[in-house]
């Protein structure tokens, strides 16, 4: 068995379209902060102050991939958060300032962690000037921070977005020089407070980002290799496949290795924001040492080591080097994960059961791979990996006919812009299976979406 153990230490995305209606949880406005602590972003004396602020409930929006939104939904209740709602693309939920920092900590789905500051219905861009105007942001930054709004919408009739956001960023501007005599800088690049505006066919809402770079960015992944799966991605794919943390794990087409390392800080029970920064950090509200309480309680329940065997096969060698660094830096050990050269056609599992997760090549990785690929990949399964669980995600909806293999489940997802899907099969042995039939085009048209 494996005995890997967790080291010491050492892109604008799209925003969601809005869910509604949701329950807004409102806030009174808190005092302007001044003069900070060298271990902290308050004063001393306004440390009452910022419990309050953490006591005080907030409504939040996670975006997630297309297709992972009741995945996300089931972990965000697997916290401990409440009133969650999926949407499109992501979930909304109830939590403190407490729970804002541990779900950009703890969520593997979510794409960022998202405060709503102020909803109001709006006609044009004046009225989203007055409610940018009316929004208390000093209670979270002030001039001394850098500044950031971008702008997004749905079915808004406002005529241009960018006056929108030019509109959006002079009041918050004219707010906090009117109330502290300055104006934060803006940077669009690596800002200290980044604002969220959401247009939709009547309204304007407000956000404040607290995560900073998206959260699928783990920290770790520097090689990528040919077509990588961003993090949460892969992370959902073991959420749909129902891949048991105690059970052997293989990815036959491995590539950088997203997938197992993913899957080994599932097994671990490690957070996956434990290593990186979040914007919240920066805020006027944040407690340095009441962050640095809650990441060492989650480090004191990693696993110690991992007993469940993780193996990653690719044909290509200079790819599973680059897997083998990614794994170096994602803070586990080498023996973690067995990354071994290996044709998918000739693998053969160790355990009688276990799961398959994979994102094999599709699309213009394809190109050069013979036409009798799939169906000699199948015939693998078929002879060698019964009563595995084999789950592949794809762009190539014709896959399951191929392989004239019949998914139990089929879940619609996209790889970035790829229209795909993650086709879960259950592999049962010959003594069990009937004569196989391709599935027909009703199936393969019926997604079980």
């Amino acid at each position: 068995m494996p005995s890997g153990l967790f080291s010491p230490a050492g892109n604008s995305d799209a925003f969601p379209q809005y869910v509604s209606p949701i329950q807004r949880v409102d806030s009174p406005q808190a005092p302007k902060l001044g003069q900070r602590l060298p271990d902290s972003n308050i004063e001393e004396n306004d440390r009452v102050q910022v419990k309050a602020l953490q006591g005080e409930r907030y409504r939040l929006f996670a975006p997630c991939p297309q297709g992972l939104e009741e995945a996300l939904s089931l972990e965000l209740q697997a916290l401990g958060y409440e009133n969650v709602q999926a949407g499109r693309a992501g979930c909304h939920f109830d939590a403190d300032w407490i729970g804002v920092m541990r779900a950009n900590l703890s969520s593997r789905l979510a794409t960022r962690i998202l405060l709503e500051v102020s909803h109001a219905p709006v006609t044009n861009e004046e009225d989203v000037l007055a409610l940018a105007r009316v929004t208390p942001w000093e209670r979270w930054f002030g001039p001394e921070q850098t500044l950031r709004v971008d702008t997004s919408a749905v079915r808004s009739p406002m005529q241009s977005l960018q006056y929108c956001n030019l509109r959006a960023k002079d009041g918050i501007c004219d707010r906090l020089r009117d109330l502290e005599g300055a104006r934060p800088s803006i940077d669009t690049v690596r800002p200290d407070a980044k604002v969220h505006l959401f247009l939709d066919e009547t309204s304007a809402t407000f956000y404040l980002d607290t995560s900073g770079e998206s959260l699928f960015k783990r920290g770790w992944r520097h090689d990528k290799g040919d077509a990588p799966l961003r993090e949460n991605l892969a992370a959902g794919l073991l959420a749909l496949s129902g891949w048991d943390p105690t059970k052997p794990l293989i990815d036959p087409f491995c590539g950088s290795g997203t997938i197992l390392i993913e899957a080994a800080w599932m097994a671990l029970g490690a957070p996956p924001g434990i290593w990186r920064p979040f914007n919240f950090e920066r805020l006027r509200c944040h407690d340095q040492r009441l962050w640095r309480d809650i990441k060492d309680e989650a480090r004191s329940l990693i696993a110690p080591r991992l007993e469940t065997p993780l193996i990653g096969y690719d044909i290509n060698p200079t790819v599973l080097d680059a897997a083998r660094s990614n794994l170096e830096r994602s803070h586990l050990t080498l023996e973690t994960i067995r990354f071994e050269q290996g044709n998918a056609l000739k693998i053969r599992p160790e355990t009688e059961a276990g799961w398959i997760v994979t994102n094999p090549p599709y699309g213009e990785r394809m190109e050069s791979q013979d036409e009798d690929f799939w169906p000699s990949w199948a015939s693998n399964l078929k002879q060698n990996f019964a009563n595995w669980s084999v789950n592949m995600i794809s762009s190539d909806l014709e896959l399951p006919r191929q392989m004239r293999l019949k998914p139990k489940r089929r879940f619609p997802l996209y790889n970035g812009a790829l229209d795909c899907r993650l086709f879960c099969f259950d592999m049962v042995p010959a003594s069990y299976r009937n004569n196989e039939a391709a599935p027909d085009a009703s199936e393969d048209a019926a997604d079980a979406e």
